[in-house]
Formats: structure tokens, sequence, C-alpha cells
């Protein structure tokens, strides 16, 4: 990838596009659907991309990646070469979906990510299934704002039986870099979730886009894990996790929620942390974490003002 990209400042997109190709290298083939990174790779005849890229429909990137696929495989090149499906969470969680679910239904050998910004930002900031509880958008607004949580995408996909499934935070570029490295000696279909905060949507500082992929990590939000062949794994793993308040608080589009809405987040991102770790345990048959001191005092405190 070049430097001339379209992207607005602070953009987690590009960060996450900038390491999954560093590790996958040259021998990608990328799928992109309409989403942001129609326009950030820059109009015709020019882009940043120094690999293959073919633009598709918003609902068919699996399904355009396991032709690729397909037609590498007739010409011999499989074994040479990855073909990269990246989609936004509208062309993954909504759109998307139907094909993504055939695709990994047939085990298609194709690497997926989905660059979660947590709505349609390309089309105007309007709300997807991956938009998080009390999220504003222009069709939650602030008088009705989203009053359900993410769809766990990670579950859908593990319930296909697919080899790999794993979550990255831009916050995190190792981790992530590591974990791309290793979809590129797995086969059949990988899908990697990748949290790509958006100062335009989020109305964060272009400047904290880092801090933001952290602090959704160390706040529990968005636990980063693996799933290799049914087994789950739960990875840094906070050892006193911070109040989901800090992470909030730097977003514009949580600025009006109250202290029981904050309270309600916490609790929810509490069950579903102790959720994956039952998911640990049953699957590698280890010892379940009892709720730590810390995790009792900040969902105690969360909310108090």
């Amino acid at each position: 990838m070049a430097s001339g990209h379209k992207a607005c400042q602070g953009c987690g997109a590009v960060l996450a596009m900038r390491y999954a190709l560093k590790a996958l290298g040259h021998g990608t083939s990328l799928i992109v659907p309409a989403c942001c990174w129609t326009v950030l790779e820059g109009e015709y005849p020019w882009s940043v991309m120094r690999v293959p890229l073919l633009h598709t429909a918003f609902e068919t990137a699996a399904a355009t990646a396991s032709g690729v696929r397909a037609a590498q495989r007739m010409r011999g090149e499989d074994h040479s070469s990855h073909v990269l499906a990246w989609a936004g969470d509208g062309g993954t969680f909504d759109i998307g979906i139907q094909a993504l679910s055939g695709a990994a239904e047939r085990n298609e050998d194709i690497i997926y990510v989905c660059y979660d910004n947590e709505a349609y930002m390309n089309t105007g900031i309007q709300r997807s299934s991956a938009t998080p509880m009390g999220a504003w958008t222009t069709t939650t607004p602030r008088k009705a704002p989203e009053s359900g949580g993410k769809k766990d995408i990670v579950q859908i996909m593990v319930s296909h039986g697919i080899p790999y499934v794993a979550t990255a935070s831009i916050g995190y570029p190792e981790d992530f870099y590591n974990k791309m490295l290793k979809v590129r000696d797995i086969r059949g279909t990988r899908f990697v979730h990748v949290l790509a905060p958006c100062p335009a949507g989020w109305k964060s500082s272009p400047s904290h886009t880092v801090a933001l992929g952290k602090l959704a990590v160390q706040t529990r939000i968005f636990p980063l894990l693996e799933v290799e062949g049914g087994q789950w794994t739960v990875q840094k793993r906070p050892a006193k996790p911070k109040p989901v308040e800090e992470y909030l608080k730097l977003q514009g589009r949580f600025r009006h929620l109250s202290d029981e809405a904050v309270a309600s987040i916490q609790e929810h991102t509490d069950k579903r942390w102790h959720f994956l770790l039952k998911m640990e345990q049953l699957t590698n048959d280890r010892p379940l974490e009892t709720p730590s001191e810390d995790s009792a005092r900040v969902s105690s405190s969360c909310g108090s003002g």
C-alpha cells in the first residue's frame, strides 16, 4: 500500500489495511465491495494499492473472492497466492452475510476480513447490526439511540465450523499482524473481525483512534480472541479492566448517555466477558475464572457519575 489514500485523518480502516497487507504480501488478490475502501484507494486509473484489486457489489465480497480463488486453482496458482475479501460491517453483518455464509459453508479457501467501524460510514453514518448499544447514528438519533447490542458475528462464523475465526484491533497491531501471518498458512475459510475506529462516525478526535482501539480491549468491550478447530482462546486479559466509561467518554456518539445507560453497557460487557471465558473453559477443559475483585468494583461503580 502506497501513500496518497483519500481517507479521513485518523482512519482506523487504513491502519487495518496496511497491517493486513504487510503480513500477506504481494501475492494477495484483494476483493472490495461497496464500502469506504471503494473510495479510499483512489479513482481509476490511480490507486494506492500495490496488489490486484477487484471492486464488486455490496453483497458479493465472499462470492467474488470464491470465484477468484476457483480461477487461481484452475491456473495452478492456489498455493502461491492469497485471496482477501475486505468488507465493512455493513457489507458483512448485514448485506453480505448471505454470500459469506455460503462461502463458509463450502469452506472456500479465502481470507475474509471485516473492518468494523460500527455503522454505514461511507453513506452517512447509518446504523448497522454492528452498531453498539446506546450509540448515536443518523438513523438512531440521540432521542432514540441504538437499543440493542452488536450482532455476534464471531459465534455466527464459528457455527459454520470453519478452521479459523479471530478478533483484532488496530490498537494492537502486533496481534493483528501475527493473526494475518497465521491465516496465510491455513486452508479453508478464515475470518478476522478487526475493530477500526472512525473519527467521523464516532465523533472522536483523529488523535484518539489508536487509544480507542486499545481502550476497547482494556475495557473488554471488544475482547481479542481466536477460535481454531472449535477451541476458544481469550487473549489480552486485562488484570484490572478499565470501566467502559473511559472508552465511551472519548466518543461524541455516546455523549447523550445517562449514568444508568452507561451502567447497562457495563453490565452487558461483563456478561459477554464471562460468556467468552465459559466458552474457553468448555472447549479447552480449563478452569473457569471467577470474577476478580477489581472487575466487581468496576461493575458496581460504573455510572456513579
